[in-house]
């Protein structure tokens, strides 16, 4: 999207010609509260597809006719797009299985059926962009864009990808929503948005609106889709508390509501895939509530941001990822806060089966740990960042060639990150990243004759990865 759309756009919104759907501003403008259309390939209907304005929930008859009573706050109808079709983007990729409401009382949806079984398929998560200015926009331009096409090129033209931003996309600068959009484009995949603290409006009032500029880029902030066996949810779990820069994590009874009613037409046994920006397990007030949706879902899975570094939480049977930050400590260095690699989530789904690493800028699929040795007074200590450990994951180390076993798992800070970032004038560019304490590190202790040290770290699926010192 070009700078003249975007500030277009922008010019509606300040203007006050974003009407209400029942207005009678301009006389007949009126859709009765009541949207009837289809939903076809083109040629033949299909059924059972769902659709919501983001407070009821629909699905289409055999002949593929929805009939729709929208809410008194609707402000978009959006299609759960089944599985075995495209997803529908703009020319920069940019999901677009939406539709603004106004005046029309008929909307019908054109779906292109796959030529391919999308029960494979693959996606990845980029957490916290979070550019600023345009140095960050040059930088993720020529690392982090890049990186993902070589890694979709890896997976092979038959393969089927997807991204997802979970927050963050900028830094409070929305003129750069457009650069964001660039790299979506560049990258070549469908991607699809949610809301972050960053991406959202402070000077217009409650939680209500501040997220106009927003849905303005990208439409509803909470909606669904389908891939193969994998059912995907996106909600916005930022609440603004109207002063400006004051947030929590909160998910609104609305959207916990229409969760409900989305997840009825879910099998128990599917894949759930639900991304949000700010992480569930520790950051969500309601966070109760919303596990209490989940219940009895036996493979749900939460992708996350908003923290800077990496961690892996199972709670309530739910196994969220919290991931590293595609800027980093904000774009001033190689590493998170936490010592995790810039960069992001890649995952391989089957069915309902979901695999999946951690991918550094930069580097390789298996650079997944780093390896510190410091010399002490009278020995030396090995540090061993795994970043994307779990209690599945086996970490075993070599002294010399010697195996001996299982080194200690401790919390605390990663050395790198301690001197890139700890100190009121590091980083010189934004002094505010700190280090932050983390429980994937490894140590041990040992004698000071020791010249090699080897660290080898085998995932929950069987993967080695090793590194050495």
């Amino acid at each position: 999207m070009n700078r003249r759309i975007f500030l277009e756009r922008l010019g509606l919104l300040a203007t006050g010609m974003v009407v209400s759907l029942k207005s009678n501003a301009f006389g007949q403008l009126t859709n009765g509260g009541t949207i009837t259309g289809t939903v076809t390939d083109g040629k033949n209907p299909i059924a059972n597809a769902v659709l919501s304005d983001g407070f009821e929930v629909v699905k289409t008859d055999a002949n593929g006719r929805y009939t729709i009573n929208l809410n008194d706050k609707s402000e978009f109808l959006f299609l759960s797009t089944p599985s075995g079709y495209d997803f529908k983007t703009d020319t920069e990729s940019v999901n677009r299985q939406y539709e603004s409401l106004g005046a029309r009382n008929e909307i019908n949806f054109k779906l292109k059926k796959l030529k391919k079984d999308d029960n494979k398929h693959n996606f990845i998560i980029w957490a916290d962009p979070q550019v600023k200015t345009k140095k960050d926009v040059k930088q993720m331009m020529d690392t982090s864009v890049p990186d993902v096409q070589q890694l979709v090129k890896s997976m092979g033209a038959e393969t089927l990808v997807h991204g997802i931003g979970v927050g963050d996309l900028v830094w409070d600068n929305h003129a750069l929503f457009p650069d964001y959009n660039k790299a979506v484009s560049q990258m070549g995949i469908p991607f699809f948005q949610a809301l972050g603290n960053h991406d959202m409006d402070y000077r217009m009032g409650g939680d209500e609106t501040s997220d106009k500029t927003f849905k303005q880029m990208y439409g509803p902030t909470y909606y669904s889709f389908n891939r193969g066996k994998a059912h995907y949810i996106v909600l916005d779990d930022v609440r603004y508390l109207g002063i400006e820069r004051t947030y929590d994590g909160y998910i609104s009874e609305e959207q916990l509501s229409w969760m409900a009613k989305d997840l009825q037409h879910v099998g128990k046994d599917q894949l759930i895939i639900i991304c949000l920006h700010i992480p569930v397990h520790n950051g969500v007030k309601n966070r109760e509530a919303f596990y209490a949706l989940l219940d009895g879902y036996q493979h749900v899975h939460i992708m996350s941001g908003h923290t800077h570094y990496n961690v892996n939480k199972i709670q309530n049977g739910v196994y969220e990822h919290n991931h590293g930050a595609v800027c980093g400590a904000w774009w001033t260095g190689p590493i998170c806060s936490d010592g995790t690699p810039r960069g992001y989530g890649v995952y391989e789904v089957n069915g309902n089966d979901l695999k999946w690493y951690y991918k550094a800028t930069g580097q390789k699929k298996d650079y997944q740990l780093s390896v510190f040795v410091e010399t002490l007074t009278n020995q030396k200590r090995l540090i061993a960042n795994v970043w994307n450990w779990d209690p599945e994951w086996k970490v075993e180390y070599e002294l010399d060639g010697k195996p001996m076993g299982a080194p200690e798992k401790i919390d605390g800070y990663d050395p790198l990150s301690v001197e890139l970032y700890q100190g009121e004038k590091l980083p010189i560019t934004r002094s505010f990243a700190e280090p932050h304490r983390t429980d994937h590190l490894f140590m041990a202790h040992f004698g000071p004759t020791v010249k090699k040290v080897k660290v080898i770290a085998t995932d929950r699926f069987g993967q080695k990865f090793t590194a050495e010192s």
